[in-house]
Parts: C-alpha cells; structure tokens; sequence
C-alpha cells in the first residue's frame, strides 16, 4: 500500500468517538438493534427537519430501500445523473426500473433542470438528483418540475450533508433523501446510510424492508415475542455499535464543517489567480460543507490527468470524481451508450480533479498541495 505524504482524506474522530462505542461495547448487549440506532435517527431527522428517518448499513442499500419504499418496478423510469458515484443508477435496476440519465450544468454539477424536462416520458415516475461533492444541485428547480409533472423527488444527497441553498438544508426539499456515513463523508461510521421522509407510510415500509420484512415491537433480539413476517425484506439494519459512533459524529457536525469550510477557503484563495484550474466556486446563496475539493481544468483531460500524476510524484492523492456512469463497460453494454449523449457531463468529466480535504488537513499540507498546483500550471507555460 502507497504511503501518501497527503492522502485523499482523513477521518476526523474524537475521545467521545471512543467512549460512545467503548459504552456499547462493554454492555455486552444491544450490539445488534439497540437505542443509538433510534437516537441517530430522530436527532438526523430533527437537524433536515424531516418527520422520520431509517437507518442502513449503507447508502446504497438505503438508496434501492428507498425505491422499493416507494414502490418503483419494472417499466417505470427515475431520471438520474451519469456524473455520480455508479450507486445512483444502480439503485434503478436494482428494483428492475430503467435509469434514464439526464445530463448536468456547470454550476452546481448537478442535473440540468432543462435537460431534465427533456427526459421525462410517460413512464417516468421519479427524479433523482444528487447533491455534488458538498453542496447542492438546482434542487429548487428541480423540485418545481416534480411537482410539475407529478412526480416523485427523491435527494441522492450521500454526499452533502449539512449543505444549504438559502439557509434550506438538502434533504429537505424532495419527497425522500438519502444520506451516506461512508468513510470518506463529512461525518462518517465507516458504513451506514439513512434515508429521511415526511411520509409515514413510507417510513413504514422502510422499517420492514430493512429487517427481513418483520413486523417489530419490540426488540428482536432481546424479546421473546413470536412476531410476524409481513413483506420480503432484507438484512440492511444499522447495528447499534455503528449508531453510537453515528451519534457521537453528529454531535461535532458543525464544527467538522467549519473546518472544512476554512480549509477550502484557503486553498480556493491560494489557486484564485491560476489561468488553467478553476477551484469550487458555489452559487449565491448555496452552502457548501466541501466532502469534496474538485477543481477543473479548463483545458480538459490532458492537463488533468499530466496534474494528477505530476501530484501523485509529490505524494499527494487525487482522485476525478465522477467519470460518466454511462460510459462504464456495464452500462455500455446494457444501453448501447457509444459517447456524446451527455455533452456537458462529458466535457466537466474530462476536467475535474477531487484533491484532498479534511477537517485536519493542516497548513503545510495545503500548502504542500498548493505549491504542486502552481508549479505544474507554470511549467505548462
């Protein structure tokens, strides 16, 4: 394994990290289904301003519960982005559904509300944007159009919580929202997703779905209550082990975003004045909590990728989130996709380049990535 003098990310954890899971643990029960999953849940849905939130093992079992949860099937088509993390689109056939890919605009990288109206068909029963890197689509929009077209809004919003657009926080504005605790997020538990609704009905179906589809009353484990089996469901449970990390994240959240936010602040004035890279630049009125730090090459792929391997040679990893889903060998083959469909997703593709950034990153690594920046962009003349 490659030692990176600045790698890609870091966890940013605390004594209270410890002691919260340290706690479960020496109960020695309650590992499994316990009351931090229950916590992690309503202070998550209290911070959206959602009425319920499940949890998951993952954003992407959270993600297909969610269509299940809303009873996307074969035939139906959801509206998704090709410039996303290949879960997304999975998630559709996952349920047997079609993922139609919209392409994006340059603002937010997130789905192009005119492209959107483009795609949508009689068959179309949902959109799903996603929230890029930290900071949110033209979600407001978007939502206009749902409701437009009676359709279902549904965030993909794994990799921007916290984030803002006129002091409203994503996952709030769609029908659902899924939110992802994987390791490289702004607050992690190493796995773990959540999904957040207003609907009750769908929260219902969520709670089944994710527990081999077991009506619950009581805890499973710790119960010796016969309980019945109402639906097909999976394994997909957050254990309570996770959730107490989970709880403990949540806690620091906002200070894990100002630290970011002033890490990314630095670096964004430090590479302002480069001709050929173009660091973050939100729109008015959108807060961005910066899980990612991607700038672009306007030049296109050819000075990405020379930036990236001339940082790799100083020791700092990078990596270009995303590369068109639809592009993939799988989704090639499955749709026939040959290139130039999406033109703008296509384009910002070939420019995009995530360097690292943490909440600890330190001065002298900024600098360090900083330095390997201009000195490339000078070399190039």
């Amino acid at each position: 394994m490659r030692s990176w003098r600045v790698p890609f990310y870091k966890i940013y954890w605390d004594e209270e990290d410890v002691n919260h899971v340290l706690e479960v643990i020496m109960q020695g029960s309650y590992w499994a289904i316990g009351p931090n999953v229950e916590k992690f849940e309503t202070m998550l849905a209290e911070y959206i301003g959602k009425k319920y939130v499940a949890a998951f093992n993952s954003g992407t079992s959270a993600l297909h519960a969610m269509l299940l949860a809303y009873g996307i099937k074969e035939g139906d088509e959801v509206i998704v982005p090709s410039f996303t993390f290949i879960a997304t689109a999975n998630s559709v056939l996952f349920v047997n559904a079609k993922p139609v890919f919209a392409d994006i605009e340059e603002k937010t990288c997130g789905l192009d509300p005119e492209d959107v109206k483009e795609r949508i068909t009689g068959k179309t029963k949902a959109i799903m944007p996603i929230h890029y890197g930290g900071s949110a689509c033209q979600i407001r929009e978007l939502k206009e159009i749902a409701e437009d077209h009676k359709l279902l809004l549904l965030e993909d919003a794994a990799e921007s919580l916290g984030a803002k657009v006129d002091g409203k926080r994503v996952g709030s504005f769609g029908d659902a929202a899924m939110f992802s605790f994987c390791g490289n997020k702004v607050i992690t538990t190493g796995e773990g997703g959540m999904i957040a609704t207003d609907q009750r009905d769908v929260y219902e179906r969520l709670k089944l779905i994710r527990s081999h589809g077991r009506l619950e009353t009581e805890n499973y484990f710790t119960s010796a209550k016969v309980m019945d089996y109402v639906a097909l469901g999976y394994n997909w449970r957050m254990c309570n082990i996770i959730a107490a990390l989970g709880v403990s994240q949540l806690e620091k959240l906002g200070k894990v975003i100002a630290m970011r936010r002033r890490n990314a602040a630095y670096m964004s004035k430090s590479l302002s004045n480069l001709s050929k890279i173009e660091p973050p630049n939100p729109p008015e009125g959108f807060f961005h909590v910066y899980q990612m730090y991607t700038v672009r090459a306007r030049d296109g792929e050819k000075t990405r990728d020379g930036l990236k391997g001339y940082l790799a040679e100083k020791g700092v990893m990078t990596k270009v989130y995303f590369s068109p889903v639809h592009l993939t060998g799988f989704y090639k083959e499955k749709f026939g996709f040959q290139g130039g469909e999406l033109p703008m997703t296509e384009k910002i593709s070939k420019q995009v380049l995530t360097l690292p950034m943490y909440a600890s990153l330190t001065k002298d690594e900024m600098d360090h990535i900083v330095t390997g920046v201009r000195d490339f962009v000078e070399n190039l003349g």
